[in-house]
């Protein structure tokens, strides 16, 4: 006959090894779920504006064009061309200040872009917004955005921060046939 105290021992080892077994695995699910969820939110800007630091992409890390480039075609990484979304800032429209947000490049040269701005509010009720689809650019999105169809904004070169990705192609063929928009 054993003694009382060794099989409530023998009970319990069990049971402090799945209490160690679920510790763990909640411990690496805590981990796994920042990692992912810092990795998401570096590529978008925070609630003031303000982007985390990237490591910059390498030259070629989008999607490849569906053309191939020339040398004479070929510009320089990190600069917007026309059908591209990229995260900018972007100055409000009173001249109060600005805030990083992205924007459709419509034309760029070497000092800067005509862009429109990119809104996550919903605003399905105006004739000068259109929806977006955002998901292909910002997989971080959990509903489409807003493109204003209004007057164009002028940005410098220094005010890019970070390529998102190509417009969605017949969103971009409807902005290039707006005669109001100057495109490229």
């Amino acid at each position: 006959m054993r003694p009382a105290g060794r099989r409530e021992a023998e009970v319990r080892m069990p049971e402090a090894l799945l209490w160690s077994v679920a510790l763990l695995l909640a411990v690496a699910a805590g981990w796994a779920w920042n990692s992912w969820r810092h990795r998401v939110a570096d590529r978008r800007p925070g609630r003031d504006g303000t982007r985390r630091p990237t490591a910059p992409r390498p030259r070629g890390a989008d999607r490849p064009s569906a053309r191939p480039r020339s040398r004479a075609t070929e510009r320089a990484a990190g600069t917007p061309a026309p059908g591209e979304i990229w995260w900018a800032d972007v100055p409000y429209a009173d001249g109060s200040g600005s805030k990083v947000r992205p924007c459709l490049v419509l034309r760029a040269d070497s000092r800067g872009a005509d862009v429109l701005k990119i809104t996550s509010q919903d605003k399905s009720d105006r004739d000068d917004h259109v929806r977006i689809p955002t998901r292909d650019w910002d997989p971080g999105a959990e509903h489409d955005s807003y493109l204003s169809l209004t007057e164009p904004i002028r940005i410098s070169s220094a005010d890019f921060a970070d390529r998102a990705g190509r417009c969605d192609a017949d969103l971009w063929r409807q902005v290039r046939a707006l005669r109001h928009l100057p495109t490229s």
